[in-house]
């Protein structure tokens, strides 16, 4: 019985070795038949990713795969071997898609954002709250302009005089908080977001945020128009200006008026009566007309 059982444990070792054999030769003569294939009809053989591959995850043997490519459309920076790809131990710099070619420009030794910047950019962070950053829709891959919101400069100014710039325009979110993903575009309120300027750009955003509160705006990625760096002041979100003097305060002089009628004499400036409470004035295009504010309203 025993010698039996080592005949059945000897049959099976056969049989194992047998079907790994058979494998590796139909595995690689289906790589020699792609290879002729791809030789035939003029194809290149380049390294492909087959699952998706997130910014900093390393490549594999399991992520990536040959798969022909046509000699013709072959991208600059594509490997033809997987061993190459593997070399060095490289991670993504951005995500990579199934079925996208794996190019150099697209890894590093090490993921780091400063390896995504193109030469003479540079990476800042500015704070932002939900509010100032779009209720959490602005992510990383987004295209915004920044606004700056500060006092009106000058001796006279009050507490709620202030202004709003547009300080940059069309620039790209690398970053929110830590986040470097663009895959993630779920909403999430973040507390910094970092932006991609050229060195003024940086400057101006150092500045800014001495100066005031920063926000941004969010805008069609497509969209690649220059916003205008006008300034908006108070007065310019109605579509009238209208002011409450102080007690005490002179009135504006008054244009003077002169009626002329058939044989009549023109008629002399006539001064308006001095209000003795505070008023209001209502400005209507040039001209300007003052009113008394009843005090018990």
């Amino acid at each position: 019985m025993q010698g039996r059982n080592w005949i059945l444990v000897g049959i099976a070792v056969i049989l194992g070795l047998a079907a790994v054999l058979v494998a590796n030769a139909w595995f690689s003569g289906v790589e020699q038949r792609q290879a002729q294939v791809a030789e035939q009809q003029q194809m290149a053989r380049i390294v492909v990713a087959n699952q998706p591959i997130a910014f900093g995850n390393a490549l594999s043997v399991q992520n990536v795969k040959l798969v022909n490519w046509p000699q013709t459309s072959v991208p600059v920076g594509a490997f033809n071997s997987i061993d190459e790809a593997l070399k060095g131990g490289s991670v993504a710099l951005r995500p990579i898609v199934v079925g996208e070619p794996v190019l150099a420009s697209k890894l590093s030794g090490r993921a780091t954002l400063s390896a995504n910047l193109p030469v003479g950019f540079v990476a800042y962070a500015i704070p932002i709250s939900e509010v100032a950053g779009v209720a959490g829709f602005v992510r990383p891959g987004d295209i915004v302009d920044v606004l700056l919101t500060r006092q009106i400069p000058g001796d006279n100014a009050g507490a709620q005089d202030k202004m709003n710039d547009v300080v940059l325009t069309a620039i790209p979110v690398l970053a929110i908080d830590t986040v470097a993903d663009d895959t993630q575009t779920e909403a999430k309120p973040g507390k910094t977001a970092t932006l991609q300027v050229d060195r003024l750009g940086a400057q101006k955003l150092a500045l800014s945020s001495q100066l005031g509160s920063l926000s941004l705006a969010l805008r069609n990625a497509a969209d690649q128009t220059l916003a205008t760096n006008q300034t908006v002041l108070p007065p310019q979100l109605s579509g009238r200006n209208i002011a409450i003097r102080k007690p005490g305060n002179a009135a504006p002089p008054m244009a003077p008026l002169s009626f002329v009628g058939l044989g009549a004499a023109p008629v002399g400036p006539v001064a308006a009566p001095r209000p003795m409470g505070p008023t209001m004035t209502v400005v209507r295009g040039s001209q300007s007309s003052e009113y008394e504010v009843p005090r018990g309203h």
